[in-house]
């Protein structure tokens, strides 16, 4: 693996001593979601040119991103990350239409409902609500791929669970930094606590109270690592090695293995957390696209035809 790049460390350097305390000493949600919006909207968060932004109301409402050519059959399932308390289809638009340009296939990103106010299982409700909704589209099962960072990583990987339980496994299944285990027993919560230079561990608990809601901190709906995955679809998990969520990664992977699926596991030198949100930025986060990309067209059935 190439060592990181010269932006990718001034990257790191730069969250280390302006984002990580920023997080470390926000006053809560509403702060932590204000800040994640006007991160997009100055336009730290880039987007690619000729980006194609529909939205159909629904519950939940799905964004539809979309840049360049698009195949006719498929579709990317994006559920954004935030720690289930902010994060929005705006701070993830231009992420969902980098991946849609490099795979040619159309994102669909739910605007699911977020905590405190709608703590769990309000997020895998959305999630599912999402998925029956492209369904009803004409979209059959093998043609969605799942995907999401962070939070809405362990969302994806929570929808998987749910529905190969039901027969309708998707075509993949692609998850950048997931959070997947909110009873925090991963050892490199510890462990990365200093290293990781953007999320601050110190916080963990207090996100944790306020997603959960009546459910277990163990509850599959909100860790998947606790799910039972029947007949997994290939996965795609990628981690940075100083995350504090790196051994979430590594035991998410370890239990689709054991389940039977076949995972790519991508374990990152240096690079923070959800690093393919600052794609145009550093050389990393497009590296990952382009490997997502090429998974995506794996995993799906060949397009018929062009649109």
């Amino acid at each position: 693996m190439p060592a990181p790049s010269r932006r990718l460390r001034a990257l790191v350097a730069l969250l280390r001593v302006t984002a990580k305390p920023a997080l470390a000493r926000m006053s809560g949600p509403e702060a932590a979601r204000r800040a994640f919006e006007r991160a997009a909207a100055w336009g730290l968060l880039r987007r690619p040119p000729f980006v194609l932004h529909l939205v159909d109301d629904g519950a939940p409402p799905i964004h539809w991103v979309s840049s360049g050519r698009s195949r006719v059959r498929g579709v990317i399932l994006y559920l954004h990350g935030g720690a289930y308390i902010a994060g929005s289809p705006a701070t993830h638009a231009g992420l969902a239409a980098r991946l849609s340009r490099l795979s040619g296939v159309r994102v669909a990103l739910p605007a699911y409902r977020l905590a405190p106010d709608h703590p769990g299982p309000a997020a895998f409700d959305d999630a599912r609500a999402a998925h029956a909704a492209l369904c009803a589209r004409g979209y059959r099962p093998g043609e969605i791929v799942l995907a999401g960072d962070s939070a809405g990583g362990g969302l994806a990987l929570a929808l998987l669970a749910d529905l190969c339980a039901s027969g309708q496994a998707p075509a993949g299944v692609i998850a950048f930094s997931p959070w997947v285990d909110l009873t925090l027993s991963g050892a490199s919560l510890r462990e990365n606590a200093r290293a990781d230079p953007l999320l601050p561990v110190a916080r963990a608990e207090e996100v944790v109270g306020y997603v959960r809601g009546p459910l277990a901190a163990d509850d599959p709906r909100l860790s998947p690592l606790f799910s039972r995955f029947e007949r997994p679809p290939p996965a795609m998990i990628e981690v940075g090695e100083t995350e504090i969520l790196r051994d979430d990664a590594l035991r998410m992977a370890d239990r689709l293995r054991a389940a039977g699926g076949e995972v790519r596991l991508g374990v990152r030198p240096l690079v923070p957390h959800a690093w393919p949100l600052f794609d145009g930025w550093v050389p990393e986060a497009r590296q990952t696209l382009h490997g997502a990309a090429r998974f995506v067209a794996e995993v799906l059935p060949r397009p018929r035809g062009r649109s």
